[in-house]
């Protein structure tokens, strides 16, 4: 079991920058895959990025890449996303959402077990 608490939204206005952290519990957090998702109103949930359990490799969504960058932290148990070059239209929910992989391989964009409670980020124009 991995519990996960997202924290770090809020209201930003466009251009702005925000960063997302997300605290896991549980010691085995170098075995897991991690991603972002978000959801905005009337939407899906989506990918945004993901990171493989050393940190080695990453993924991002083509709506965000270039302006996010996700890291994590295997001692501290942590996975952050620095949001730069905020656009109205990240306007959502941000989910963080832990994977167990056996390998370190490159981080899926599906099937994840855990999920956080979500942070909201706003972003006025």
């Amino acid at each position: 079991q991995v519990q996960l608490v997202e924290s770090g939204g809020g209201l930003v206005q466009a251009g702005g920058s925000l960063r997302l952290s997300c605290a896991a519990s549980g010691r085995t957090f170098r075995n897991y895959a991690m991603g972002w998702f978000r959801q905005a109103p009337g939407k899906e949930r989506e990918f945004v990025s993901a990171i493989s359990p050393s940190g080695g490799k990453t993924d991002y969504a083509d709506s965000v890449k270039g302006r996010l960058t996700i890291t994590r932290d295997n001692a501290k148990n942590t996975v952050n996303l620095q949001m730069n070059s905020l656009k109205p239209e990240d306007t959502a929910v941000y989910y963080c959402a832990a994977s167990w992989t056996f390998r370190d391989s490159d981080p899926p964009r599906q099937g994840y077990t855990f999920w956080g409670q979500g942070t909201q980020v706003t972003v006025s124009s």
